[in-house]
């Protein structure tokens, strides 16, 4: 008897095959029963007649509760109103682990219960389609970036050398060397690696400790980070459009089914094409003043006014050259106005705020070295990332994409938490 996989039934229709999975719902009229069991390659529904069947298969059955392990037998049959568009005429029936009392019910849980017991919501549905719509959004970032001959280089996720704000770092005892923190990004020594291959990736997890609560941040996050050697803050940004473009086209293409689960409104991605609105912070400024906030050039633009920004518009925004004194130390001064850097945020539409960030980089050493100081930072820590102006500088760009951010904005969730298997929250570290 041959064993195969819920996905993998169209082309074993009148085969007697075995399945194995996990019941998700039951129902019986007592002569009649249904079963509809899942393998995390879809959904089948399971036919039993009590006269055509053992009766042990059929007492076995009446014992069967949500989430048991079973391994089903039965001949397939086309279905098209059954889930995946077959069913198994079910003629044997083997439960491998019982579930008793599963927590998780079909009735309403409140989301503290369910983040409690994460590691069995996983298994929803609705769970099930996020995750599928992430891993088709990761694999698109790499075969976009494969495609265009970037290289993929692991940066460190312990380091030295703070890449943003000292504030919001992690930080352990490192044997005798004293302090190392978990990587705020791996982009500095992205930079070093576009020297030496000109354009190049790093995907991880990276780490910020800012007490923050709202449905955009966690401590925890993937984040892409390309760098690319030659290129130009405005390059950079289209890149960037292209990027975002070819990602949500992937999923529309790809996970139709699972976009349809979480009941999102397609119509809202299928705009999503390059190029992008483009809008100075100047301009932002002004805009956000007109409309009644008071924010002065200067100040960062909040999530609120983020949401306000993008709302103008039916894909993603630009919103560029921000003040120099609110961004990175590495970010390029803007020769045009120098009170401003050669830096970007993208911003999604639907309320989903800053999904990339990126800027030119300081190709100058002594700028550089002035900004390191001018930011209260150690030279010596930042000694090798000085080399790279010192050793044949070079004009170069980049930016990081935040992998959460962006799985939430094309499935349509209101929170990131859901965004990722197990989300790391300042009040949350279990399971």
């Amino acid at each position: 008897m041959s064993h195969v996989e819920i996905g993998g039934l169209s082309g074993c229709v009148g085969e007697t095959v075995t399945i194995q999975g996990w019941v998700t719902t039951t129902r019986s009229s007592g002569k009649v029963a249904f079963a509809v069991i899942r393998d995390g390659t879809g959904l089948l529904q399971c036919v039993l007649v009590k006269s055509q069947v053992a009766e042990e298969v059929w007492d076995r059955f009446q014992g069967l509760t949500q989430e048991t392990s079973v391994a089903v037998t039965g001949e397939v049959r086309a279905e098209p109103r059954s889930p995946g568009g077959y069913e198994l005429g079910l003629t044997g029936l083997e439960v491998i682990g019982e579930s008793v009392d599963f927590p998780i019910s079909p009735k309403e849980h409140g989301t503290a219960f369910l983040h409690e017991h994460r590691h069995l919501w996983l298994r929803s549905r609705r769970q099930v389609a996020i995750a599928r719509v992430r891993h088709e959004v990761v694999q698109a970032i790499r075969d976009f970036l494969y495609e265009r001959g970037f290289v993929c280089v692991d940066t460190p996720i312990l380091t030295g050398a703070i890449g943003e704000e000292a504030g919001n770092l992690f930080s352990t005892e490192y044997f005798d060397l004293g302090s190392a923190y978990l990587a705020q990004t791996g982009q500095l020594y992205g930079e070093a690696a576009a020297a030496a291959l000109g354009k190049i990736y790093c995907f991880g997890p990276t780490f910020r400790a800012e007490k923050s609560k709202t449905r955009r941040h966690l401590t925890e996050f993937w984040m892409v980070e390309p760098e690319v050697a030659w290129l130009d803050s405005d390059g950079n940004m289209e890149l960037q459009e292209q990027f975002i473009s070819y990602i949500v086209a992937r999923a529309l293409d790809r996970r139709a089914e699972e976009l349809k689960e979480l009941e999102r409104d397609t119509s809202r991605l299928e705009s999503v094409t390059a190029p992008f609105p483009r809008l100075s912070y100047t301009d932002a400024i002004a805009y956000l003043k007109s409309e009644g906030h008071d924010l002065e050039w200067g100040a960062d633009i909040g999530g609120d006014e983020e949401t306000v920004l993008a709302s103008r518009y039916d894909r993603p925004v630009f919103v560029y050259n921000y003040p120099k004194a609110i961004k990175a130390f590495y970010m390029k001064e803007n020769p045009d106005d120098p009170r401003t850097v050669l830096s970007n945020d993208c911003l999604a539409p639907e309320g989903y705020g800053e999904i990339i960030g990126g800027s030119q980089r300081e190709d100058d050493y002594d700028r550089l070295l002035a900004r390191i100081v001018d930011y209260g930072l150690d030279p010596d820590a930042y000694k090798w990332y000085l080399d790279l102006r010192k050793y044949g500088t070079f004009a170069h760009s980049g930016f990081g994409l935040g992998v959460e951010r962006t799985v939430a904005w094309i499935c349509g969730i209101p929170h990131i938490r859901e965004a990722i298997a197990f989300p790391r929250q300042i009040h949350r570290l279990y399971p």
